[in-house]
């Protein structure tokens, strides 16, 4: 894990990491590949396998992976609403079973031209179907004045499919010096998604009491996602300790977005709620260039200097309805952010110090943008007590980073890592719940958005250590003492600065018989921002990568923990085969905990998913020679890509 990424790479993601993937490829003729399979408590199982075929110039590959899911959840909300008299308390229990499968083939060639110049071809299907079934019971009684509650049993059916197309066109051209390369990438990908979503609300005084009225709605949602990019990288070692490099990227996006909102007359037959249904499309497009210089100086100090130059355009259309004296007229409204130029400069230095220590410090000014769900303006109102809705007019964040790390390494393979750092974004994404009038029922609602924060910062010290306490036993252990802070309008209440610690333990045991065991634990105490980096993408440690929502504004996450553990069985010559038995939270203490407060309500919300799962892998790997390290294929555009374009899914 890169956890401050230099200008080279994507200045997206700004309290983020990455993962820096290098593939391998053979250059001997010949085949090599793997399959792997597994199967999960739920009985259902995935399947895939990758295979490289080399015969003369061409080599050809393939890889293709499918896989079924079942995932159950719980979550339990209480909310005190004050926004008028009588006051409310209400209590909500969900259960939710989302359950389909997901499958990825992707095939293409290498023709290498001559032993300088080879050109890469590739094409990718993806297909996905889920389903899901959330039953909610809904407990709501006043609080003061008139004794009044109510019970509702909402019952809520969706279905999404989704299918991406796409493919890819690379070229590399070696130089006659070791490293000396340039490469050029061709990217494209396009989505489609279709989702429905039928929802059926049960009303009545108590539970099993006679049903005082009923609502059904019905909301259809369809979207269409291209993305197309454009790379080239440039790579020189000038010499042994020097290094030059830079490059180039263009990207865009076109999104279209279409949701009808229906409510079901007793019937059955629809009646379609203009106010309610929208049609939502934007353009973005990004435009990128890059270079960074590296060097040693006496092979004790090292320093890599870097700039990112970055300009995006972002303009969006929502066209709806509104209600007039004559009906309902179309409307438009339009969206953009243009920021023609940004400037995102990197600096690292290290010392090699006596004794096998090490100084590093390090500065980056990154950007997060956001996403599709974040800017779509649909309100969903598949939970009336709980709507959401994107926010178009939300604009990136910027982070500027600053790291200093000290490294000692001891005998016997035993590292002591220690980091202090600090994150500022201004203008940071995160969550926020106002009040507003629903169009139809003309009642007070609760909307679930994001919002622009002035500005928030995380900074902290991280302890890493990896030791060896036995041949058989190694340990890795990390504790991040850090403490964040939102700060927001003054009209928006904040729970202000809270210190947090995130620590996790993972512990590799080698066994007789060619077993080995993993076990792994973490802990997450009370936080508001996350710092984003090395440790754990799963707990609060400084780790994920991607765009992500920074926190809440109007609250907090509660403590949570859990622990892991994984049994792995190898076998065959050269232990090309193995099982692999490993199961998740195994004590169900993981959880998402969150409470919300502001001057009209109290929320607290508990969620639990797919506590203590168990899987069972097979891996087995295949071929007639070693694989060695043949080139770095440049599919970082390529996952991007793919897995931008699949950001309109709504499930």
């Amino acid at each position: 894990m890169i956890t401050n990424p230099s200008a080279k790479y994507d200045a997206s993601g700004g309290t983020s990491g990455i993962l820096n993937i290098v593939l391998k490829k053979n250059r001997k003729a010949g085949y090599n590949g793997n399959v792997r399979a597994g199967i999960d408590m739920r009985g259902k199982f995935n399947a895939g396998g990758d295979i490289n075929i080399r015969q003369g110039k061409v080599n050809v590959f393939a890889n293709g992976n499918y896989g079924q899911r079942k995932s159950i959840s719980k979550g339990v909300t209480d909310r005190y609403t004050f926004l008028s008299n009588p006051y409310t308390n209400l209590h909500q229990e969900d259960k939710t079973i989302n359950h389909g499968y997901f499958a990825f083939g992707r095939v293409g060639l290498d023709y290498f031209v001559d032993n300088r110049n080879t050109i890469t071809a590739s094409g990718v299907l993806v297909h996905g179907h889920f389903s899901g079934d959330i039953n909610s019971d809904i407990f709501v009684d006043t609080l003061s004045g008139v004794n009044k509650s109510s019970y509702t049993n909402r019952i809520a059916d969706n279905e999404g499919i989704f299918n991406n197309r796409g493919g890819a066109l690379s070229y590399l051209h070696n130089f006659p010096k070791n490293g000396h390369q340039l490469t050029a990438d061709l990217n494209y990908n396009k989505f489609k998604n279709d989702n429905s979503s039928l929802v059926s609300n049960y009303v009545s005084a108590i539970v099993g009491g006679p049903q005082t009225s009923t609502y059904r709605q019905q909301q259809l949602n369809t979207g269409e996602n291209a993305q197309f990019t454009v790379q080239t990288d440039y790579s020189n070692p000038i010499n042994d300790k020097t290094k030059f490099e830079a490059g180039a990227r263009m990207l865009q996006r076109d999104v279209d977005s279409r949701t009808d909102f229906s409510v079901i007359n007793p019937d059955n037959s629809l009646t379609k709620l203009p106010p309610l249904s929208s049609n939502y499309s934007y353009t973005e497009r990004i435009y990128a260039a890059y270079s960074t210089y590296s060097s040693r100086v006496k092979d004790n100090f090292g320093y890599q200097i870097g700039l990112r130059i970055e300009g995006s355009d972002y303009n969006g259309t929502v066209h709806s309805s509104v209600k007039d004296g004559f009906g309902f007229k179309d409307t438009s409204n339009t969206y953009s952010n243009n920021y023609p130029i940004n400037f995102f400069p990197s600096l690292f230095l290290s010392e090699k110090l006596k004794g096998n220590q090490e100084l590093q410090l390090n500065y980056t000014r990154r950007i997060n943008r956001p996403n599709f769900f974040q800017l779509f303006p649909f309100t969903d109102y598949s939970d009336s007590l709980n709507l959401s809705r994107g926010n178009p007019d939300l604009k990136p964040e910027f982070t500027n980073s600053i790291e200093v790390s000290y490294q000692k390494i001891f005998p016997k393979s035993n590292t002591l890592l220690i980091s202090a750092y600090f994150k500022g974004t201004t203008d940071l994404i995160t969550r926020y719940t106002s009040t507003e009038v629903n169009p139809i029922k003309k009642d007070t609602v609760f909307i679930n958005t994001y919002i622009n924060a002035n500005s928030g910062f995380v900074g902290g010290l991280e302890f890493t250590g990896k030791n060896k306490p036995a041949k058989w036993w190694d340990l890795t252990s990390n504790l991040n003492i850090y403490t964040s802070k939102i700060n927001a309008a003054d009209s928006i209440q904040t729970v202000g600065q809270v210190w947090s610690w995130f620590a996790k333990i993972n512990n590799s045991f080698k066994l007789p018989k060619n077993f080995t065991m993993q076990l792994s634990g973490d802990y997450t105490s009370k936080t508001v921002l996350q710092p984003g980096g090395s440790a754990s993408a799963t707990g609060g440690g400084r780790g994920g990568f991607g765009p992500s929502v920074s926190g809440n504004s109007q609250g907090y996450s509660n403590p949570t923990w859990g622990v892991d553990a994984a049994l792995r069985y190898e076998f065959l010559k050269n232990k090309v085969a193995s099982f692999t038995l490993s199961v998740n939270d195994i004590f169900k203490t993981r959880k998402s905990d969150v409470y919300t407060e502001a001057d009209y309500f109290t929320q607290h919300n508990v969620r639990r998913r797919d506590a203590q799962f168990f899987r069972l892998n097979f891996a087995l790997r295949f071929g007639k020679f070693d694989v060695a390290l043949f080139k770095k294929k440049n599919i970082k555009g390529e996952q991007e890509n793919m897995q931008n374009s699949m950001q309109g899914v709504q499930q």
